[in-house]
């Protein structure tokens, strides 16, 4: 058993589960390290014939082995005195800031939530830094009210919290508030509380009963000829520039496929079936799912399989100093700089769709109508080609169920804003009808 020391806690690396490396200078002294990486010390103890446990605290730049040294000293000491320091963090826990609640929750909220994925805590730690702490972060957990809870959400829908600010060389985080961003808060801080209870730190919910703002879900959904319109503008783009070939393909997969963003940006080609024509993607929002391919979309893959063959390795021993050969990337949509998956279609998207516009209001003015009259595509989201696809395969006769096994959905209430789409073909035979009803009332 190792003495710890600053540069032993320091090395100590992450493993699939939890681990404790003790200390031999004070008995029941060591560091608790997650699969996550976080690091804490905690201290061992026995009172009244049972083991106890008592997390110190974790190792920060002003908090390391001397100072949990002496600390689990005073501890130790406080013991032999009749001083329980579980009894005492108890009685400090009632006196926790919102924020100390918030960064337990994010810390310890895991080990009683595993089905909740990574991407998800995420959205929630940065609710919390940008949006719950500054306006409520310093007051005590324990005395949060309602009508707080109402305020902050009140505050933040006025963007009381938006800001900007540089992050690096050419890097800006843009922070937005909004009725959205204000309703997600309060169902964010409800659930920290609901933890908080569930573990003993505080006892009421302030968050709970408090109404969420509603919020007018944005719907758009592409006409045949928008679609032509943005298949041209990224053809265009694309001939300008050949290295924008992985983002024409990108955007010509979303459209085919009815794939989330992130879906196709992180395509392996080890998830690709091509005897089954289909997608196996192992995670996703929903988890692991199976994505059918039209013909089409299997065509794109088979060309960018074929652009991307791996150069043989022809070197002899005389070879010299020649290159490593070209290896195959492992991603269906590679990095247009080093490696990993491509990651700039958010940026190049702007692009695509100031192009797509112009096309769409040019091809106004050769049909002779005016550019103002068409709806402008300087609008459309990434996520409104999935929405897109659905309409079309709706408007094609397929049946919401369908619809929902296609795009991967769990539960049926997801499908569900599609539902008024699904009255379009039906409208379509009802106007054919009274056509030709009209045509015989005039005969």
């Amino acid at each position: 058993m190792p003495k710890l020391t600053e540069k032993l806690v320091a090395a100590l690396a992450p493993e699939a589960c939890e681990y404790v490396v003790w200390d031999t200078e004070v008995t029941g002294l060591g560091v608790r390290v997650r699969p996550t990486g976080s690091k804490s010390f905690i201290l061992v103890y026995r009172r009244g014939g049972k083991k106890r446990k008592h997390t110190m605290g974790p190792l920060r730049a002003d908090y390391g082995v001397k100072e949990a040294r002496d600390r689990a000293g005073d501890l130790l000491h406080g013991l032999r005195s009749g001083v329980d320091p579980q009894d005492a963090k108890a009685e400090e826990r009632g006196a926790i800031s919102v924020s100390e609640l918030a960064d337990a929750y994010l810390e310890d909220g895991p080990a009683l939530k595993p089905e909740k994925k990574a991407s998800s805590w995420d959205t929630d730690r940065g609710i919390f830094k940008n949006h719950v702490k500054p306006l409520i972060g310093r007051l005590l957990a324990r005395e949060l009210t309602k009508n707080d809870v109402a305020m902050m959400q009140l505050d933040i829908s006025k963007g009381k919290t938006a800001r900007s600010e540089k992050t690096g060389h050419r890097r800006r985080s843009n922070v937005k508030g909004g009725k959205r961003i204000a309703s997600m808060a309060v169902v964010v801080l409800a659930a920290c509380y609901q933890w908080g209870i569930e573990t003993g730190r505080v006892t009421h919910n302030p968050a709970r009963g408090v109404k969420g703002f509603k919020t007018t879900r944005r719907e758009r959904y592409l006409s045949e000829r928008e679609v032509a319109c943005f298949s041209e503008a990224i053809a265009e783009i694309e001939r300008e520039q050949p290295r924008m070939e992985v983002m024409a393909d990108a955007v010509r997969l979303l459209m085919l496929t009815g794939c989330r963003k992130s879906e196709i940006l992180t395509l392996e080609w080890a998830w690709v079936d091509w005897t089954k024509s289909c997608l196996r993607l192992p995670d996703s929002k929903t988890g692991a799912k199976v994505v059918p391919l039209a013909d089409a979309a299997v065509t794109i893959l088979k060309r960018r399989w074929a652009a991307n063959r791996a150069e043989p390795d022809m070197r002899g021993h005389n070879s010299g100093e020649r290159p490593e050969p070209k290896r195959r990337s492992p991603f269906v949509l590679p990095a247009m700089k080093g490696e990993g998956c491509y990651v700039g279609l958010g940026h190049h998207w702007e692009m695509v769709r100031v192009r797509a516009n112009q096309v769409s209001r040019k091809r106004a003015l050769e049909a002779g109508d005016h550019p103002d009259d068409v709806p402008p595509l300087t609008n459309v989201r990434l996520h409104d080609l999935r929405h897109s696809f659905a309409s079309f395969a709706i408007a094609d006769g397929a049946s919401l169920f369908m619809v929902g096994k296609v795009l991967g959905h769990k539960q049926s209430r997801t499908t569900e804003i599609y539902a008024h789409l699904s009255d379009d073909p039906i409208r379509h035979v009802a106007n054919r009808t009274a056509q030709r009803l009209v045509e015989a009332m005039r005969g």
